[in-house]
């Protein structure tokens, strides 16, 4: 079972907007939702599921907004989280922002949404870009003839429309990895620095933007290490994915028996998948950071940065957070590449590379007047974070193998695949 009404509400607890789906549960019992929710923040035991008498609220904020489904039976409740969720992302697709005016300067908009996402307390068409079909923001242009259903709605293959038609037949994939890593690095002046990786993990996704007419079929092919296995492939080349997750256009069947990653995509540009590689991963941007106190007066900051990736390999728009004494003033800065500046109110150094070639050693010392330099002690040391992007190269070794694209009408279509590398959550916590 799923949800009996879903309710929009402002900070005070208002009712800006709300619908109900069954008609089983009093809607004046989203009354006590407020005072439980004050009850519990002043207990500080704030839960995302409450009760009053046999009636049940599962709620989420976003921005000024509280978002509550209410059910009085044993309802899926990650299925209405999952709900609520879409919920803003359909909103936020349609108001750019969402939050309390944007609700009231398009109710109509908002009412004919939760009509459409939800049937009996059942999520149904969830697709922004269907229901972008046939609701509009611009009612007033409204005709009779736009009045009818896209056949989009009612076909198996609901998040995509037919009679699509290019002049050109593309698919273009993107592989993209982020990097998670978490190194703990112990500095000494005059002495190399020793690093060990305390955590690390791939998290990775497949786009597409296709282009492509009609309602063709795609076959997707990865290096996948179960699939070598089930086939009797040599190992050495491939990549153990897990917490795979695909969009509704993928038969999940046919990957379950095979392995292979068969759909009709959407028109125009769509998430594929998303995967997890738990793995060993080697810091790609390595930093060394030392600090040096003078007298009580200021305080120098040496950072050391190393590409330990692929010589031919180059990452772009590098950015490293070097964090600072909250009380630092009169900053003077000197890089071997790239720029520095000082970023008072987040008490960070921001050194800005453009290009980081693989294999380069790159330097950067910072001068600051620091007039409190007995209490730096106390402060505590935030991480190193690091930014950056690796085109043409993937970590986890991940290759598409091939892209096959079937269509009744037989065209020729170019599939073009792109491979990203970037950081995900990358921190280099220092003892110098």
């Amino acid at each position: 079972m799923s949800a009996s009404a879903v309710f929009v509400l402002d900070l005070k607890g208002k009712v800006l907007i709300c619908r109900n789906y069954k008609g089983d549960v009093d809607m004046s019992e989203i009354d006590h939702f407020f005072s439980l929710l004050m009850l519990q923040e002043e207990e500080g035991l704030v839960c995302p599921v409450m009760s009053h008498g046999n009636v049940h609220f599962l709620w989420i904020k976003h921005s000024n907004l509280y978002l509550v489904a209410t059910t009085n039976k044993n309802s899926n409740a990650s299925l209405v989280y999952a709900f609520l969720y879409k919920l803003v992302e359909v909103f936020t697709e349609y108001f750019k922002e969402l939050e309390e005016e944007s609700i009231q300067d398009n109710f109509v908009v908002v009412y004919e949404l939760l009509d459409e996402l939800m049937d009996f307390g059942f999520p149904q068409t969830t697709d922004s870009k269907i229901l972008q079909e046939y609701i509009t923001q611009k009612g007033n242009k409204l005709e009779v003839a736009k009045t009818k259903v896209p056949t989009t709605v009612t076909n198996a293959v609901s998040w995509r429309s037919e009679g699509i038609k290019y002049k050109k037949n593309e698919v273009f994939i993107d592989v993209i990895e982020s990097i998670n890593v978490l190194v703990c690095v112990c500095v000494c002046l005059q002495v190399n620095a020793n690093g060990s990786v305390m955590s690390s993990d791939i998290v990775g996704s497949i786009k597409l933007k296709t282009m492509l007419s009609g309602m063709p079929e795609l076959r997707l092919g990865l290096n996948d290490r179960m699939l070598f296995a089930l086939t009797g492939r040599d190992k050495g080349k491939s990549v153990a994915m897990e917490d795979v997750k695909f969009h509704q256009c993928v038969r999940l069947s046919r990957f379950e028996s095979d392995r292979t990653i068969s759909f009709i995509p959407p028109d125009g540009e769509s998430e594929l998948m998303s995967y997890r590689i738990n793995t060993h991963v080697k810091p790609l941007i390595w930093i060394e950071s030392v600090i040096e106190k003078f007298s009580h007066s200021r305080v120098e900051i040496m950072v050391k940065a190393k590409g330990q990736f692929k010589k031919q390999s180059v990452a772009n728009n590098v950015e490293i957070h070097v964090p600072v004494p909250s009380d630092a003033d009169s900053p003077k800065f000197k890089t071997s590449t790239g720029h520095a500046k000082y970023v008072p109110e987040k008490n960070l150094v921001v050194w800005s590379i453009k290009s980081f070639p693989g294999g380069k050693e790159l330097l950067m010392r910072a001068h600051f007047g620091l007039p409190s330099v007995e209490n730096h002690e106390l402060e505590g040391r935030p991480p190193i974070t690091v930014r950056f992007e690796i085109p043409y190269f993937t970590v986890s070794g991940i290759q598409v193998r091939y892209m096959k694209i079937i269509e009744k009408s037989g065209y020729q279509a170019l599939p073009w695949v792109r491979y990203i590398t970037q950081s995900g959550d990358y921190q280099l916590r220092t003892n110098s």
